[in-house]
């Protein structure tokens, strides 16, 4: 057996170190959230439930809808879940250094794991919403196919992309507090932006350039494939997985570039 050097069990131990601090943090994060709450995780569940069926609502009972599949109920669900992550992933890193100041500036951690924690929260939340999913697929008969093994596929690209975002976005926040209400603004156009109440097929050929520009439209057509197999489009995912891998190298290079300005900024 190979012998191991110090600096190599040294490497070993940070990383071991900050593994179980990403946990602990994520753990707690968690934990305040829905300490205080009576209805705790069903919260996680509420808003995302509740928006389906507004659209739900509008695109089958009030207007004749044009876009996406039937069970529209789950072709909604299969993008406003995984929307929710990043969407409060984002607005959550806005102020992932503003917000516990006093730890930041103290505690011996990679300055990383406070935008890991938030991305490692809201992914457990997204994790825990997927029984609303199943609920409503097996309540509306949709099919599940072969295809629904992609959905992993689909978990990693949106958690590649959400830590890049966030890593971009947490410490310029510090520098430029207006872009805070920025990225809220940004998020709220890219929800519409976004294959969510439709799919990326529906978009007119003039908008088609608009799916291979966001990620999200190929991220998305994973998580949709197990259930509408044709939303499937290995080109608009391979363009995903392009995006969300620049997103996270750029997102990695300007927080290592920054993150000693923002320790003293705040």
């Amino acid at each position: 057996m190979a012998s191991v050097t110090v600096p190599e069990y040294a490497a070993r131990a940070r990383r071991g170190s900050a593994i179980s601090s990403l946990w602990l943090l994520t753990r707690r994060d968690l934990k305040v959230r829905y300490s205080t709450s009576v209805l705790g995780y069903l919260w996680s569940i509420l808003d995302p439930l509740l928006m389906s069926l507004i659209y739900w609502f509008i695109f089958t009972q009030v207007f004749d809808r044009s876009v996406g599949e039937d069970p529209y109920i789950v072709f909604l669900l299969t993008a406003l879940l995984p929307w929710m992550w990043i969407n409060g992933a984002l607005g959550d890193s806005t102020r992932a250094f503003l917000r516990d100041v006093r730890l930041v500036r103290s505690v011996a951690l990679p300055r990383w794991i406070w935008v890991g924690r938030i991305v490692a929260s809201k992914g457990i939340e997204f994790l825990l919403s997927l029984p609303v999913l199943l609920i409503f697929a097996i309540g509306s008969g949709a099919k599940i196919t072969w295809l629904i093994v992609l959905f992993p596929l689909g978990v990693v690209l949106l958690a590649v992309l959400t830590l890049g975002l966030g890593l971009l976005i947490a410490p310029l926040v510090v520098f430029f507090r207006d872009l805070e209400r920025a990225t809220k603004l940004v998020l709220r156009v890219l929800f519409y932006a976004s294959p969510i109440i439709y799919g990326a097929s529906d978009l007119p050929s003039f908008a088609q350039p608009l799916a291979w520009l966001n990620p999200l439209s190929g991220i998305f057509s994973l998580f949709r494939a197990g259930f509408f197999p044709d939303q499937l489009d290995w080109m608009l995912v391979g363009s995903a997985a392009i995006i969300s891998l620049l997103f996270l190298l750029l997102g990695l290079t300007v927080f290592r570039r920054s993150i000693g300005g923002v320790l003293k900024e705040i």
